[in-house]
């Protein structure tokens, strides 16, 4: 994003925030607003740039350094100040002292406007937790910004050319002097764009960019935890001027799955076991998400709630396969027989436990 957006723009007002706003305000702010404004769920052309203006805001506010870059910007028009040294190209408007004094002192000097980036977009998409685990293809429906058919992106009408601005001289800049500094702004004459239509096309209104629908296929990466969000790079939205396309960022959502969960990086089970087996001490099945088995010895005296750990027997991930964990849960039976009864009224006799509750009583 360029100085000369930075000033245009008030981010934290987007997102309806202070600009004391803490980290955890400025998320829940962007996600309240992207479910709101998400093409998916809105489909107005107002609600696509409102998205596009939300993801903006967020994307720059939600990155310490970012922020604080703007904040600079916006409080003192240029990076650097206060103490990191200034960036005399954001200074200038991106083109060195060149470009500064041809347009201070040079009426007759033509500036132009460089290529700019394309804006990043984002999707959401709901994934089973297996293929989540495993990793999958999904096909992404977007909307984003491209350049316009009907004027091929100038912003002017078919057979007519956007003039350069005489106030400016192309650059979408003008220098103003404070406090012994020559800040740069945005021209007041052509709105920073460095160019004037006085025929404006009627397809677009002069922006010289239309709305594209379209369709991608996204591969979401194994162990995709859900909140998780992804970055495509060069899947945004088109670039001005020959320049490159924006990011496409993909925050997934993970269902629930009937046996396993998810503790970090590791797979998460639950098993029942008999009393039995706890007390006695077992061999069990425990089932794996590829649709295997792994067998866990299970000690005598185990008690409910402990749990053990599958090594490698969980998620495939970049790093290596995590482990299972497997938490026992000991089943207590509803229904007993006379003769399962009587054996437990034998067992409890012989086994002579002392009353578990004793350091519950008072005095």
């Amino acid at each position: 994003m360029s100085q000369k957006d930075w000033l245009e723009k008030d981010y934290y007002e987007v997102l309806g925030l202070k600009k004391d706003a803490s980290d955890e305000q400025i998320k829940k702010a962007f996600r309240k607003l992207a479910r709101q404004y998400h093409p998916d769920q809105n489909k107005s052309a107002q609600a696509e740039k409102r998205f596009k203006e939300i993801t903006e805001a967020h994307d720059t506010l939600s990155d310490s350094k970012t922020r604080q870059e703007y904040d600079q910007v916006r409080t003192f028009g240029v990076r650097g100040l206060g103490g990191a040294g200034i960036n005399l190209n954001d200074l200038l408007g991106g083109g060195g002292f060149g470009d500064i004094f041809g347009g201070l002192f040079n009426a007759g000097g033509r500036g132009q406007r460089g290529p700019r980036g394309g804006s990043d977009i984002e999707t959401e998409v709901r994934l089973g937790f297996r293929d989540a685990a495993h990793g999958t293809t999904i096909a992404a429906r977007l909307s984003s910004e491209t350049a316009c058919q009907a004027c091929r992106g100038t912003g002017a009408k078919a057979g007519t050319s956007p003039q350069v601005c005489g106030n400016c001289q192309g650059s979408g800049m003008t220098a103003r002097h404070s406090g012994g500094f020559a800040v740069s702004e945005p021209c007041s004459g052509c709105h920073g764009r460095g160019l004037i239509i006085e025929d404006v096309c009627a397809a677009c209104g002069g922006r010289g960019q239309g709305q594209s629908d379209r369709t991608i296929q996204v591969r979401i990466p194994a162990g995709v935890a859900d909140g998780q969000r992804i970055r495509i790079k060069g899947k945004g939205g088109a670039g001005v001027s020959g320049g490159p396309p924006g990011d496409l960022y993909v925050l997934v959502h993970v269902n629930a799955d009937a046996l396993f969960s998810r503790q970090g990086e590791h797979l998460a089970i639950t098993v029942p076991v008999t009393f039995p087996e706890a007390a006695l001490g077992a061999e069990i099945g425990v089932p794996t998400l590829d649709g295997g088995q792994v067998r866990l010895k299970i000690p005598p005296g185990t008690k409910t709630g402990r749990t053990f750990r599958a090594k490698g027997k969980g998620i495939v991930l970049k790093s290596g396969t995590s482990d299972l964990l497997v938490t026992v849960q000991v089943q207590v039976p509803e229904r007993l027989s006379s003769q399962a009864r009587d054996a437990l009224r034998a067992y409890e006799g012989l086994a002579g436990e002392a009353d578990p509750r004793a350091n519950l009583r008072n005095g």
